[in-house]
């Protein structure tokens, strides 16, 4: 019998030894064929993994879910979620696992999970199965987003099966995504014991959470409310990162709520390209429930069910511990706003803060509005504007004048800082040039799924150096043509 390739795993699966009882063991599907497509060398590395060894058949048969190397523990972790504002109290990982945790080159701790990896005891129906295109769609924008500097799961691997999976479109290629993060623990994890009357576990989940992403408040009396404030202090950022590069989640239920305050799930996400805080790409989200603009006061919400689950640990007194959640809720505005004014002075070019700087942002916005304004091009242009094209803006305007006005506001508001010759520059380096466009991300998945990966290598390529202008890819800073239409996303279920 072959021996099996030491792939380098360093595996110490924390989760499944500290949490007996929140997980099922559970076994991938064997696909019929499988073969690694994609293997993000860089991340491999930094987890101490052997690329070349994963990229072969053996490595294929464990990113597929087939095959669990040495060392690890596949389970399916247990969770509950809102979904839309209604509550299922068993969610769970239905067509993924968690392979194990491994410590990295770094000394941190890392999930590894496959999603599309087949049915497990969560599946409510479903094949456990994922598509080719919305596995592509995930390690794209996940890998966008890690580039943009914005916290998120990664993607590892994407491997086809060899399968046709059926899908309301007919059949389409299977494929398993491998992704990676500081965990997967979800606001929906403490709700699934919770909304059982489980005090006892809930505790327990909250202790080996603090241990994993809070380690300094462990046997701190007040430990459960300092852990909340944190894990709201990570989504206000989270989100604040999330508004300044126009992403749209789409599926921001509580099961997609982490409590490392990393950007999870990429089902029916999409970025802006012309400003409206109206925007909903999602096809499911037909009341617009998590359009652009509403995003902040979801997380708000989100975070209100995470303080619900851990009233009975907040204080014994159960009026007590309401008044204590609450203030902590009620904080994520001051929080968010706070994230997110950092967030737009460094986009505005704003060094020395001053009391109407969340004007003049929300002044800016509310110009684009209605003018046809490419979010991600109006602030690229604001360098531009620096360096002696005055009408680099204006440009992206229907009525130009618009644009002109508040570029006058904006000018006298740099002025009182002085001048400083480095701040084109700086402008550039937190406003990208290059996101994942949606006609772009279309037109590669499609050739993705007719066997062309060139396309899918190439906008990911341009995709890792957000900042950068460089030649010949002027078609990638480009907004959809008018003929691209209506945009809709779907969650590929």
């Amino acid at each position: 019998m072959t021996a099996q390739p030491d792939f380098g795993f360093a595996f110490d699966n924390s989760y499944a030894r500290d949490l007996e009882g929140f997980y099922v063991d559970w076994q991938g599907t064997a696909a019929p064929s499988p073969e690694v497509i994609c293997l993000n060398l860089a991340l491999a590395e930094g987890l101490g993994l052997d690329a070349a060894a994963l990229t072969g058949d053996a490595g294929a048969q464990i990113l597929s879910g087939a095959v669990a190397p040495a060392g690890a523990h596949p389970l399916a972790m247990a969770y509950a979620g809102h979904q839309f504002g209604g509550f299922s109290p068993q969610l769970g990982d239905g067509r993924a696992l968690l392979l194990g945790e491994v410590i990295d080159k770094q000394g941190r701790r890392r999930d590894i999970h496959l999603k599309g990896s087949g049915r497990t005891p969560f599946s409510r129906g479903g094949d456990g199965k994922a598509v080719l295109g919305p596995v592509l769609r995930e390690y794209l924008m996940g890998e966008a987003m890690h580039a943009l500097g914005i916290p998120t799961t990664r993607a590892l691997a994407a491997t086809a099966t060899g399968q046709s999976v059926m899908r309301e479109g007919g059949p389409q290629p299977g494929a398993v995504l491998a992704r990676v993060a500081d965990s997967h623990l979800r606001v929906g994890s403490f709700q699934f014991f919770a909304a059982r009357g489980e005090v006892a576990r809930t505790r327990q989940l909250l202790a080996y959470c603090i241990a994993r992403h809070d380690p300094d408040l462990a046997g701190k009396p007040d430990a459960a409310l300092l852990f909340l404030r944190n894990v709201i202090k990570r989504q206000a950022d989270l989100v604040a990162q999330w508004m300044g590069v126009g992403f749209i989640h789409g599926v921001m239920n509580t099961d997609n709520t982490t409590i490392s305050g990393e950007t999870i799930d990429y089902g029916p996400c999409a970025f802006m390209d012309q400003y409206d805080p109206a925007t909903v790409f999602s096809s499911i989200d037909r009341q617009g429930r998590y359009a652009y603009g509403n995003q902040p006061a979801v997380a708000r919400w989100n975070l209100a069910r995470l303080a619900e689950t851990l009233l009975p640990l907040l204080a014994e007194d159960e009026e007590e511990a309401i008044r204590l959640a609450t203030g902590e809720i009620d904080g994520f505005i001051a929080q968010h706003e706070a994230a997110w004014l950092k967030v737009m002075r460094a986009k505005l070019g704003l060094k020395v803060p001053q009391e109407g700087d969340a004007a003049l942002a929300t002044t800016f916005l509310a110009a684009m509005e209605g003018q046809g304004a490419d979010f991600t091009n109006s602030f690229r242009a604001l360098s531009s504007v620096l360096r002696g094209e005055e009408r680099a803006l204006a440009a992206q305007f229907t009525d130009p004048q618009v644009a002109l006005d508040w570029q006058t506001q904006w000018q006298a508001r740099l002025a009182a800082e002085g001048e400083d010759a480095g701040r084109a520059a700086a402008l550039d380096a937190v406003n990208p040039i290059y996101i994942p466009r949606n006609h772009l991300v279309e037109a590669a998945l499609t050739a993705a799924a007719n066997g062309d990966m060139q396309p899918f290598e190439v906008l990911h390529n341009v995709l890792a150096a957000p900042f950068t202008a460089r030649e010949g890819l002027n078609r990638f800073a480009q907004p959809a043509p008018e003929g691209f239409g209506t945009y809709r996303t779907f969650c590929g279920t």
